[in-house]
């Protein structure tokens, strides 16, 4: 198999040295206190469920929207290894805000994969000047919003039926077809532009406060600057670099998974050592001694501590990956994304066990909307509805068994 040539994109620009900023420690340090803030009024909030301005505000002033910005543009100086370690910390507290913050990191970034460099830059240098929260989804859907060419060049037609981020966002990054070619590209659009209509129609039961919805678009302009690159899936387009963004995406909804099972375990601990037992009502508060209650915590500890391995596993694949630049292989690229599909299917399991056993664990109490404990449930089973695993694991089988290697599958 080829590789195909790169796109402009990933070019000089980003192949200079980055000005060094805050180390890991600040970043994970910034991250918790955020999240403590967060979980201080994280029932109260999803109860609420208003859309989330008040939380993007108070990611605005914590510097994490700027992360993944070079320091030379007005950012953060992170690396994507910070990154996925602040969405599972932001998970932990709150899961809707985790995603909020994981889809504004994904599609803010699409233009290092996807743009030329100069495009590339200037939209991150005005993205950080602007503190610019970024929402929409760059996956396939059914129909699909269409561009079409008209005197004054192109505009967007079509409705983005579910993204997350779309009630808040200053800019969205969707796909979108070509009529007259068929060609899928990614695109950034300003919500505010005449034309764009988002709606909060889509009424979850969990992720709340991921400020998902539709977003519909009437004859909306779009410019030269405003397409970051294709999406085809063709290998004469597409080379193992751009397609790494489909792993780099896939792994921020590992993070946000793991962080969900972490925060309903240790939430669920915590009622345990100073609540009384359940099924033992006679027992001292403070004494979790029930043989059932110790096997149940050991058995989602393994569960959620053997997806977060291999994350780890799949997390330095890709930080791997993004290293070898325009030297990545179809080869290496596939085996990057087997090892985040199996890390998917971990966390998904991990998480769906540990919110819905951690009610059994705590008993008729946790039907408590005053506790708040059916959030991490509902907030889990949504996102694994969305981003289901069974065709990543029909995938990894794929690999493992004939070498074929996974589709180019971006997250929803």
């Amino acid at each position: 198999m080829g590789v195909a040539p790169a796109p402009s994109g990933p070019a000089a620009e980003f192949d200079q040295a980055p000005t060094a900023g805050p180390d890991r420690a600040y970043w994970l340090r910034v991250a918790r206190e955020t999240a403590e803030d967060l979980a201080t009024d994280a029932v109260a909030r999803d109860q609420a469920g208003k859309p989330p301005f008040d939380e993007v505000s108070r990611l605005r002033e914590s510097g994490l929207l700027t992360l993944l910005v070079p320091t030379e543009t007005g950012g953060g100086g992170a690396d994507w290894a910070e990154a996925y370690a602040v969405v599972r910390e932001i998970a932990a507290a709150d899961g809707a805000i985790g995603q909020l913050l994981g889809c504004h990191y994904f599609t803010s970034w699409s233009a290092r994969f996807l743009a030329g460099a100069a495009l590339a830059a200037r939209l991150e240098r005005r993205s950080a000047a602007e503190q610019w929260c970024w929402g929409g989804g760059l996956a396939r859907q059914e129909p699909a919003l269409t561009l079409v060419k008209d005197t004054r060049g192109y505009v967007l037609n079509g409705r983005q039926s579910y993204a997350a981020g779309v009630l808040v966002a200053d800019r969205l990054a969707v796909r979108a077809v070509r009529a007259d070619t068929g060609e899928p590209l990614a695109l950034v659009v300003d919500p505010a532009l005449a034309g764009v209509v988002v709606d909060g129609d889509a009424d979850p039961f969990g992720q709340r406060l991921a400020a998902g919805g539709s977003a519909e678009f009437d004859a909306v302009p779009v410019t030269a600057d405003d397409v970051l690159g294709s999406l085809s899936a063709d290998e004469d387009v597409l080379s193992p670099l751009t397609a790494l963004m489909s792993p780099v995406g896939r792994l921020l909804s590992v993070q946000l998974r793991l962080g969900m099972a972490e925060g309903v375990l240790a939430e669920a601990r915590e009622y345990s050592r100073t609540g009384p037992s359940h099924r033992h009502p006679d027992w001292p508060v403070g004494s979790p001694q029930d043989p059932q209650v110790l096997t149940a915590y050991g058995e989602l500890t393994v569960l959620t501590r053997s997806a977060s391995a291999l994350s780890d596993e799949a997390r330095r694949a890709v930080q791997g990956g993004l290293a070898h630049g325009e030297d990545l292989t179809y080869e290496e690229y596939a085996e990057i994304s087997v090892l985040v599909a199996m890390a998917e299917a971990a966390a998904s399991r991990a998480v769906q066990e540990s919110t819905a056993r951690a009610l059994d664990i705590i008993g008729a109490r946790s039907a408590s909307a005053r506790l708040g404990f059916d959030r991490f449930w509902r907030n889990a089973r949504t996102h694994t509805l969305y981003e289901p695993v069974g065709h990543r694991l029909r995938d990894v089988g794929d690999y493992f068994l004939n070498g074929a290697h996974p589709p180019f599958v971006l997250p929803v």
